[in-house]
C-alpha cells in the first residue's frame, strides 16, 4: 500500500500556502504553482501540490489548517486568481474533502467557500519563487502576509508543527 499521499490546496497566495504546509510535520513535500481543474475552474489558480505521510498527519487536519490560513468563507473578487479548493487526485479523497467541510463548518461563523474538485493540471512555479518564505522570512510580504500564519499554526495547532522549522526563523 502506498504510504505517501497527495493533495492540492488552493486559496491565498501560493507563497502562503507553501510556507504552511512546509512548517508543518508528516510533509514529505510542496509544491508551489498553479493548478486547474476542470469545468468552470479549468483556468489556473494559484495552489500547492501536497504530499505527506497519513500515519503522521490525516488529511483532515490539513484540510482544517487550511480553512484556518487562508479566507475560507470569503468570496473576494480575485477568487480566480486564489481559488478557495482542495484539489484531489483519488475519488475516495473527494467524498473524504467534502464530509470533512461539512464537520468544519461548525468552527465558522459564516458559510466556508472552499469548493473539493478534481486535480486535472499542474505548472510549478518559477525556481526564484518556490520554498519563498524559507529563503526571505524578513522580507516585508513575508513579515506581514506568512509570518502571522506561522504564528496561528503555532498556536491553534502546535501538536502538528514542525518546531525547529518554524522557530529557527
Amino acid at each position: 500500500m502506498e504510504t505517501i499521499h497527495r493533495i492540492a490546496f488552493g486559496g491565498g497566495c501560493h507563497w502562503c500556502t507553501e510556507a504552511v504546509y512546509n512548517s508543518l510535520k508528516g510533509i514529505i513535500s510542496v509544491e508551489q504553482g498553479f493548478v486547474a481543474s476542470e469545468g468552470e475552474e479549468s483556468s489556473f489558480s494559484e495552489a500547492v501540490i501536497v504530499r505527506y505521510d497519513p500515519i503522521k498527519i490525516s488529511l483532515e487536519d490539513l484540510i482544517l489548517i487550511h480553512l484556518y490560513t487562508h479566507k475560507s468563507t470569503s468570496n473576494h473578487s480575485m477568487r480566480k486568481k486564489y481559488r478557495s479548493a482542495i484539489y484531489t487526485f483519488e475519488t475516495v479523497d473527494a467524498e473524504r474533502c467534502a464530509l470533512a467541510l461539512q464537520k468544519f463548518q461548525e468552527n465558522f461563523k459564516s458559510p466556508l467557500i472552499t469548493t473539493v474538485l478534481p486535480f486535472k493540471e499542474f505548472k510549478i512555479s518559477d525556481k526564484a519563487f518556490q520554498n519563498y518564505y524559507f529563503k526571505n522570512p524578513y522580507k516585508p510580504f513575508c513579515t506581514t502576509h506568512i509570518a502571522p500564519k506561522l504564528k496561528l499554526l503555532l498556536l491553534k495547532f502546535t501538536d502538528q508543527v514542525d518546531h525547529v522549522k518554524v522557530l529557527n526563523q
